[in-house]
């Protein structure tokens, strides 16, 4: 099996770069919506997730989550 070597950061195609900026502002319009419509959103921080705004649950441990 051949192992594939990582290649040095480069920077994105046109059309890639289309595609992430397309996909970056259906996100924000997204949490911007949950924002104004006062819902909470999941997101990932700190290599885990997070509720984000005003009617987020309390964060429980596992065992009081019983």
């Amino acid at each position: 099996m051949s192992r594939i070597e990582p290649t040095e950061p480069r920077e994105p195609s046109p059309d890639t770069q289309r595609m992430l900026d397309s996909l970056t502002k259906a996100v924000h319009d997204a949490l911007e919506q949950k924002r104004r419509l006062g819902q909470y959103a999941v997101i990932w921080r700190d290599g885990r997730p997070v509720a984000i705004g005003g009617d987020a649950p309390n964060e429980q441990s596992p065992e009081t989550n019983q």
